[in-house]
């Protein structure tokens, strides 16, 4: 895992992510942070596509089903959003899971649901 606060892109979305912490505090469900986030993203022009398919790989054959990411950022940063009251590692898991699966090297997992926003950076 890297904390490598330098990344722009990274940056960019975790300040869309505050605003609408910022706006909505905690205690929604996760659905309502994905349409405000997308809302906030789109409004500082920030690229992204949502429920994102990626591919999974075994041994070089693609395999029938795929993981759904929430949000790909720059056609470069995965993003997870989660709305707990907590988190474990097994959310880290499935971060870490996608990047590993979909061969992108960046990600990002957000929580919206405790009283601070939580964001992790993960890289391979």
């Amino acid at each position: 895992m890297n904390t490598d606060t330098r990344d722009p892109e990274t940056y960019a979305i975790i300040g869309a992510a505050m605003e609408v912490h910022r706006t909505l505090g905690c205690g929604f469900l996760e659905s309502v942070y994905h349409e405000a986030l997308a809302i906030e993203l789109t409004g500082r022009g920030l690229p992204f596509r949502r429920e994102a398919p990626l591919p999974i790989m075994y041994k070089g054959t693609l395999l029938p089903c795929s993981f759904r990411v929430d949000f790909v950022c720059f056609d470069s940063v995965l993003l997870e959003l989660k709305a707990l009251t907590s988190l474990s590692g097994n959310e880290d898991a499935q971060v870490i899971n996608y990047l590993k699966a979909s061969g992108h090297n960046r990600a990002l997992l957000i929580n919206f649901g405790a009283q601070s926003l939580l964001h992790r950076r993960f890289s391979l």
